[in-house]
C-alpha cells in the first residue's frame, strides 16, 4: 500500500506509537515475568548485557554504512534480531510467541513504510521495491528458525535469551520507535495511541487466557 499511497508524518507518527504501546506491553506482560520467575541472577545479568551491546552495535552500523545500503543493512538486520526475539518468545510459551507476533507485525509494518519511503526517494521502480521488501521481511521467520534450539537448552540459559531478548524489545521502543514518532509534533490523539496499544494488548492477553 505505501508504494501507491504515501503517509504523512502525522499517520508514521501514529504508527509508531501505536507499535510502541504494544511491544512495550508484550515485553512486560509476557517476558519479564517468565525472567521473575526463574529468579537466575546471573543468566539475567549476562543476557541483558548482551542485549545492549547487540543493539549499540547496531545503533554504531547505522553510521559507518551510509545511504541506501545502510537502510537496506540495518533493516535487515532490525528484522533478524526481531525474528531471534519472537523465536525466544516462544520458547516462554505459546501465548507469549503469539502475543510477540502480533507486536512484532506492527513494528515491521513501520519498517515496512520507512524502507519504502527511501527507495521511492532514491528512484526504485515500484515492482523491485516490492521485491527487496518482501525479501528483507523473509529475515524475520528466519530469524525465529534459528532460535527454536533454545528451547531445548537450560532454564537458565534459556532465562539468557528471554532477558536478551526483553532489553531488545525496550531498546526498540525507547530508542528507534518513540525517538522517531517525537521527530514528528505530537498531537494527543497520537500520544494516546501508545496507551490504546499498550491496553490493546493486555486484553487481548486475558481474553486469550
Amino acid at each position: 500500500m505505501a508504494v501507491w499511497v504515501r503517509p504523512g508524518p502525522q499517520a508514521i507518527s501514529a504508527i509508531q506509537h501505536f507499535a510502541a504501546g504494544v511491544i512495550f506491553a508484550a515485553a512486560a506482560g509476557e517476558i519479564l515475568p517468565d525472567i521473575k520467575h526463574q529468579g537466575s541472577v546471573v543468566a539475567t545479568f549476562v543476557g541483558g548485557v548482551a542485549g545492549v551491546a547487540t543493539m549499540l552495535l547496531i545503533k554504531e552500523l547505522e553510521r559507518f554504512i551510509k545511504g541506501r545500503a545502510g537502510l537496506l543493512a540495518t533493516i535487515g538486520i532490525d528484522i533478524l534480531i526481531d525474528g531471534l526475539v519472537l523465536g525466544i518468545g516462544f520458547a516462554a510459551g505459546a501465548k507469549a510467541g503469539l502475543l510477540l507476533t502480533i507486536a512484532l507485525s506492527l513494528e515491521v509494518v513501520f519498517l515496512g513504510l520507512a524502507l519504502t519511503t527511501g527507495l521511492t526517494a532514491a528512484g526504485w521502480t515500484r515492482r523491485r521495491i516490492i521485491a527487496v521488501t518482501a525479501g528483507l521481511m523473509a529475515l524475520m521467520p528466519i530469524g525465529a528458525v534459528l532460535s527454536a534450539p533454545v528451547t531445548a537448552l537450560s532454564a537458565p540459559v534459556v532465562t539468557g535469551f528471554l532477558a536478551f531478548g526483553l532489553v531488545a524489545l525496550l531498546y526498540l521502543v525507547t530508542e528507534e520507535l518513540l525517538v522517531e514518532a517525537h521527530e514528528t509534533p505530537d498531537r494527543p490523539w497520537v500520544a494516546a495511541l501508545f496507551f490504546a496499544g499498550f491496553l490493546l494488548l493486555l486484553l487481548l492477553e486475558e481474553t486469550i487466557g
